[in-house]
């Protein structure tokens, strides 16, 4: 069966930091693309960063020097290292495998709730 599972959500402190995981099951992880999504309170799911199946990323602006997304094929396993989190990174996190080089290829996780609260 293919699927993602994150794990890694919880609460933390300004200033703090978590580290998500997304569990891929089924397919190859790094045959496709990767991307973490996150959904603030009141506003659409947004993309927060992507690692290609070449292995570059790209961040969004707010993320940017904060947040690192990576990759560890020896367990299948993709990351979101998250530091200096502030109040408005709150929002549920959402891992993404995708890509069309193998025929449409797109599977969400359920998400995780990431709280930075004081």
């Amino acid at each position: 069966q293919v699927q993602v599972v994150e794990s890694g959500g919880g609460s933390v402190q300004p200033g703090g930091s978590l580290r998500l995981s997304c569990a891929a099951s089924g397919f190859i992880l790094s045959d496709y693309n990767m991307s973490w999504y996150r959904r603030i309170p009141g506003k659409e799911r947004g993309l927060v960063a992507t690692i290609y199946s070449a292995g570059n990323t790209r961040y969004v602006d707010s993320v940017k020097g904060r947040f690192t997304i990576s990759r560890d094929n020896s367990n299948n396993t993709g990351y979101l290292q998250m530091n200096s989190l502030k109040l408005e990174d709150t929002g549920v996190y959402y891992c993404n495998s995708w890509g069309t080089e193998r025929g449409p290829f797109d599977y969400w996780g359920q998400g995780t709730q990431v709280t930075v609260s004081s």
